[in-house]
């Protein structure tokens, strides 16, 4: 099943792949990992460089994000940051955030995806 296909059937119940991962149920090399995010290569790469920063706390989606989140997500964005840096995505990359069915969001764990290694085009999707 493609990730349009996952995302189009919606907001599933129970513990996400991301969960398990974070619980260590599911294995998965942390290429940074801290208090509050950790970072991995994604499965399935769409970019010679493609890995998901995820915070530790369960956020479904950008749009179930609180006021109280607001530092949380700054420091999604800064470990994006620093991991792209250690990638090596000096010339840039991109930071992607799917959310809900027509964004294409297909893991209701709110994970952002940093691409890059080659040019990205526009506009996307």
């Amino acid at each position: 099943m493609s990730e349009t296909e996952a995302a189009q059937e919606g907001r599933p119940t129970g513990p996400t792949i991301f969960d398990k991962i974070l619980d260590g149920s599911i294995p998965a090399k942390f290429i940074h990992e801290d208090d509050k995010c950790v970072a991995f290569m994604d499965v399935s790469p769409q970019a010679p460089v493609h890995f998901l920063v995820i915070p530790r706390k369960r956020i479904a989606m950008i749009e179930d994000a609180e006021d109280g989140d607001a530092e949380l997500l700054g420091h999604l964005l800064l470990a994006a940051k620093k991991v792209a840096k250690e990638q090596g995505l000096a010339k840039g990359y991109r930071l992607i955030i799917n959310n809900g069915v027509e964004g294409a969001q297909s893991v209701y764990h709110l994970h952002i995806h940093v691409m890059g290694g080659r040019q990205m085009n526009w506009p996307p999707g």
